[in-house]
């Protein structure tokens, strides 16, 4: 077992990642003594295809534990879901001394996190992640929150979970489009970050996507490794956190002008490659290395292009309301080099409009 650790004081948090792990939870659970009573939060699909393996696990150990599902994607990452769920642990009787467990992808997380932090003004929860793109990114780091129609993500908090158990091995059960939608938060990490990380991308691209285990649980490990030191860093993001937003300004304009039909981890491809489009023209970033991130996305099978039939001026108007713009002006992450970006508002119109054609 890898044992990664969130070294944030009295708030620090081990990752675990294991082959079999989902197994084990139950016995890790036990050891850790974080609550009493554990509710599963997951969506239907994910519940069907996993809750029970990890209720088994968690009765096995003498744990109480029960769960609650709601309508799988992003769609369903709202208020009105989180109230239902609410009032589910009203009616289960759940107090402080227990605990939730997030089980899925990022829409999971999000909404189990969310939830946590204001039931009962906070109770403690554990990540399960069961999605790539929830191992390597959104099940560490605290980010919590639903999607309200004026944008994705502007209700929420920042509220840690207590642990995060990574198995590997589920990535197996799931269709190849989610192992692509994470593929994507995976390739952020080598340009914004780590320029030895997307040579070694660059040069296993087989291995990644035949799923070869021990070369995913390297990669899971590392992109958990730097995403832990960022977050140790700026935990609210109030100045490094926010390259790991690269690509995403423009991606979540993209997901919110496809009414989200464009899942979270394909706009965020668009919106790097589209993002290295301003770099570019600022002369920031060389054409050679932009033509190098696009080509490591293409061989992954990732998209890179903003679809012809998303309307460009929707797009812009959700760029303004986007979480991290200010007074209406949006930042952009913007590479450097590969391993190396800037964070930047001073993007004119002429080349966010290059980068949406």
């Amino acid at each position: 077992m890898k044992q990664l650790q969130v070294g944030l004081e009295d708030r620090a948090y081990p990752i675990l990642i294991k082959e079999g792990l989902l197994a084990e939870i139950g016995k890790e659970l036990k050891l850790r003594q974080i609550a009493k009573r554990y509710i599963i939060i997951a969506d239907d699909n994910v519940a069907e295809r996993f809750g029970g393996h990890v209720v088994e696990s968690l009765r096995n150990a003498d744990i109480p534990v029960d769960l609650l599902t709601f309508g799988h994607g992003e769609a369903n990452k709202n208020m009105a879901t989180v109230e239902k769920l609410a009032r589910e642990l009203a009616r289960l009787g759940v107090d402080r001394q227990d605990g939730l467990i997030a089980l899925g992808g990022g829409v999971s997380g999000d909404i189990t996190g969310f939830l946590a932090a204001i039931y009962m003004r906070g109770i403690p929860f554990v990540q399960v992640p069961t999605t790539l793109l929830a191992q390597v990114d959104s099940s560490v780091g605290g980010k919590t929150g639903v999607d309200i129609p004026e944008g994705k993500n502007l209700v929420g908090c920042f509220y840690q979970p207590k642990a995060v158990f990574v198995d590997s091995t589920v990535l197996t059960e799931l269709p190849h489009a989610e192992l692509l939608n994470g593929l994507a938060e995976v390739v952020k990490y080598g340009v914004i970050y780590d320029a030895d990380f997307f040579h070694f991308l660059a040069a296993n691209q087989k291995s990644i996507l035949a799923l070869e285990p021990a070369v995913v649980e390297a990669v899971v490990a590392h992109c958990c490794t730097i995403k832990a030191q960022v977050v140790e860093a700026d935990e609210r993001e109030a100045d490094l956190r926010r390259i790991l937003n690269y690509g995403h300004t423009l991606g979540h304009a993209v997901e919110a002008a496809s009414n989200f039909e464009i899942a979270h981890g394909m706009a965020v491809s668009i919106g790097m490659v589209a993002v290295n489009t301003i770099a570019v023209g600022k002369g920031l970033f060389a054409e050679e290395k932009a033509r190098r991130v696009k080509e490591l996305l293409q061989g992954f099978g990732l998209p890179v292009q903003v679809p012809a039939d998303l309307d460009r001026q929707q797009m812009k108007e959700f760029l303004k309301t986007d979480k991290k713009s200010v007074a209406g002006k949006p930042f952009f992450i913007l590479p450097l080099q590969i391993g190396k970006v800037v964070i930047t508002d001073e993007v004119d119109e002429a080349l966010i409009d290059a980068a949406l054609a």
